[in-house]
């Protein structure tokens, strides 16, 4: 599995109501697209609190790299990138991913990319992002996928959310709002 993303910062004074409509206009696109196991449509909104800057920031979940080839090639993705410009997309090799059945109700988001020091243990901390998966979902969580990415050496944890989380911000944590989730 291959989890994906990329984001758009959107000028201050953006008016977040044009990436709501989109999103809820174009996510259905994507309902049943061979090979996802899920593309959140996410958004944050700097005027709702929580962020610095809006947002529209995409995360997928791939079964496999040919499915992610599939939307990158074709007029979806040509879309995007012609409607917001050509961005940098972030890949990891999911080590854990986990999803409820009733994770169609995630309207919150968040990701937390974390930085692995030189000569960690990877198989320890492999099996310490395998209980954290554990206790996000006994938490409440409606899905998590933790990804690695040895070129830049760090570890992307994501986790879906029927309500917002309250915890105070982690560093390297963003939190964004869930307008639409395409499923199988």
């Amino acid at each position: 599995m291959i989890a994906m993303q990329y984001s758009f910062v959107l000028p201050a004074d953006y008016d977040m109501e044009i990436i709501r409509h989109r999103i809820a206009s174009k996510g259905p696109m994507l309902d049943d697209f061979p090979g996802l196991a899920f593309k959140a449509y996410l958004s944050a909104d700097r005027n709702r609190g929580g962020t610095a800057e809006n947002l529209y920031a995409p995360f997928y979940l791939w079964r496999q790299p040919e499915a992610m080839h599939a939307f990158l090639n074709g007029a979806g993705f040509a879309g995007v990138a012609q409607a917001f410009g050509w961005p940098s997309i972030k890949t990891w090799t999911v080590w854990h991913s986990w999803m409820a059945e009733d994770v169609a109700q995630a309207r919150h988001a968040r990701r937390i990319i974390k930085p692995i020091a030189p000569y960690t243990a990877l198989a320890a901390l492999r099996e310490q992002e395998q209980a954290e998966v554990g206790a996000l979902r006994d938490s409440g969580a409606l899905a998590v996928v933790v990804g690695f990415e040895p070129g830049n050496w760090s570890l992307v944890q994501f986790s879906l959310w029927r309500d917002a989380v309250e915890a105070p911000l982690l560093p390297h944590e963003q939190r964004y709002e869930v307008g639409h989730l395409s499923l199988p």
